[in-house]
């Protein structure tokens, strides 16, 4: 068995720079290679060095919603401040949260297996609570000795 928490988490705001990715929900490997090739982009155009910069806290997100009949991916920082290339303002809702933790030797790979335990493991898990959808996030959370911590955080609602 996975471990995870159950939280209860306040609402808050990500400032997000989004991509549409256009792999089918299935296709992981074209899913990755989307998400991978939108984070050097926004790597070497300095948008992310920009985000960090306007930041209320060390957190940096990858969120991934399905909007508008989108799937939806965004680089983020919880911010009370905005910049131009914000595409949008992603707000997540107050109320119970899967959390699982882990670390790995890169931000790539943090979310990847953060992604891949909370859906391929710990949402299959639970009894009485459900993903309904909304936004989800993998927060990298700092670096120590060449590894990257961080949490990926699943809203669920209790089953009746």
């Amino acid at each position: 068995m996975t471990n995870y928490l159950l939280e209860e988490k306040p609402s808050f705001t990500v400032m997000g720079i989004g991509v549409e990715l256009k792999s089918p929900y299935t296709d992981f490997a074209g899913i990755a290679n989307e998400k991978q090739a939108f984070e050097s982009k926004n790597q070497t155009e300095g948008l992310v060095d920009k985000l960090r910069a306007i930041a209320s806290n060390d957190y940096f997100f990858t969120v991934n919603e399905a909007y508008d009949n989108k799937m939806m991916y965004y680089v983020g920082v919880q911010s009370e401040e905005s910049l131009p290339e914000v595409t949008r303002v992603i707000q997540f809702p107050a109320g119970s949260y899967v959390v699982v933790s882990g670390h790995a030797d890169s931000p790539e790979a943090l979310r990847q297996t953060l992604t891949g335990i909370a859906f391929g493991q710990v949402l299959g898990q639970l009894s009485e609570y459900r993903y309904v959808g909304g936004p989800n996030a993998v927060v990298e959370m700092g670096e120590e000795n060449g590894q990257f911590h961080g949490e990926m955080w699943i809203p669920v609602v209790k089953d009746n």
